[in-house]
């Protein structure tokens, strides 16, 4: 799970990518409602009281005995004896520290988690942009469609055209129209994903833009920035804080525990009182309890290098990929903007200087260059997303 958490905590710290309202409005929104993220604030609640819990004074031990004499004649005797046990100061202030660093831990897997999760939430938003700007053009094409299937029904009744060419321009029409109710069935699963994350509370969600976002030159000042502000791998780090200190107690509960209390002990007419006190040495309890705790020091030292590799892999990878992205996307910007024929082939078609099928083709690419243009600004702003995932 942390290793998931790990992928998903890469940042971008010196550029922000919440440019749009709506989306933090969203994103606070989960952040309120998300039943997911209440149960595990509560967890993490409840982890912290497990931290502290036990840290006072073991509980008192009182022993009482009622002992009858034989022969009758010399009575009874009663015992009674309250002892309380207690740590050295050094322990008492060690167990202290040990839970004090603990406790940062459940907090941290909590930001982990919410980071993760707000994170899929943003994505969501990100292909709801993708798909309302898809619909947004979509619509315009089944518009222009219709208008050409109208004027070719004038046309075929008319008798200016065949029943052939009047098909084709249908055909186009209903491409479109089905191209069109597909989109507004992937828009409205995400919008219903989207509410599944914020409670079951539907969100509005109608931006067909992105935000102006634009990545650092410098990796190398960019990584050390993300490193330190993962919470996925200061995790790790303070799991190696808390297995060096758990060696410290473990070498500490190789000392000598004591115990003080008051006993009596009463006879037929005769009583004795007193103090008691005790002394318990750890002979063989602790027995191999510091290798121990110095091999889980390995371990979490292991772990936290693994992870920090990964991670540094991760995001150096997400980081090329956005920048390739980011240069195909402001390509095809490039190329629509200085390439859009649509007008001129619509005179051309009105002028019988292309045919219907021609059109349709022509037109056709011009379409699929406008989708993967937004196809490729999804994916660039995905990955940017996902690199700037701690600033959520």
């Amino acid at each position: 799970m942390m290793k998931l958490m790990i992928w998903a905590g890469c940042c971008l710290c010196s550029v922000s990518l919440y440019a749009q309202p709506s989306i933090d409005a969203v994103l606070d929104a989960v952040e309120q409602n998300n039943a997911t993220l209440k149960a595990l604030r509560q967890e993490a609640e409840a982890l912290k009281l497990e931290n502290r819990t036990g840290l006072g004074p073991e509980n008192p031990e009182v022993e009482f005995g009622y002992l009858w004499g034989s022969p009758h004649s010399i009575g009874a005797r009663t015992d009674l004896s309250v002892t309380q046990p207690f740590d050295i100061p050094t322990m008492s202030g060690m167990k202290g520290r040990l839970a004090n660093e603990k406790n940062k831990l459940p907090e941290l897997q909590y930001r982990a988690s919410r980071m993760e999760l707000l994170l899929q939430a943003q994505q969501c938003c990100l292909d709801l942009v993708y798909y309302n700007a898809l619909k947004r053009e979509l619509s315009l094409r089944v518009e222009h469609a219709r208008t050409l299937a109208d004027a070719y029904a004038a046309k075929l009744k008319q008798g200016d055209i065949g029943i052939l060419e009047y098909n084709k321009v249908l055909l186009n029409l209903s491409t479109a129209e089905g191209a069109l109710s597909r989109a507004e069935v992937e828009r409205t699963a995400l919008l219903q994903q989207l509410a599944g994350m914020n409670g079951g509370v539907e969100l509005p969600f109608d931006d067909d833009e992105y935000g102006m976002v634009a990545l650092p030159s410098d990796f190398d000042s960019w990584y050390a920035e993300a490193e330190t502000a993962n919470p996925a791998l200061e995790y790790l780090r303070q799991q190696v804080v808390v297995a060096k200190k758990e060696v410290g107690m473990s070498k500490a509960q190789g000392l000598p525990g004591f115990s003080a209390g008051y006993t009596q002990e009463k006879v037929v007419g005769e009583a004795y009182r007193g103090i008691a006190v005790g002394m318990s040495v750890p002979l063989w309890e602790n027995r191999n309890r510091v290798k121990e705790a110095r091999a889980s020091v390995r371990a979490a030292e292991a772990l936290q290098s693994d992870a920090q590799q990964q991670y540094y892999d991760r995001l150096k990878g997400l980081y090329d990929r956005a920048a390739g992205l980011e240069r195909t996307a402001q390509e095809y910007r490039r190329s629509l903007a200085e390439l859009d024929g649509t007008e001129l082939l619509k005179k051309a078609l009105e002028t019988g200087q292309i045919s219907v099928l021609d059109y349709v083709v022509e037109i056709g690419l011009y379409y699929d260059a406008v989708d993967q243009a937004l196809e490729a600004e999804r994916d660039f702003r995905k990955a940017f997303a996902e690199l700037s995932a701690v600033e959520l």
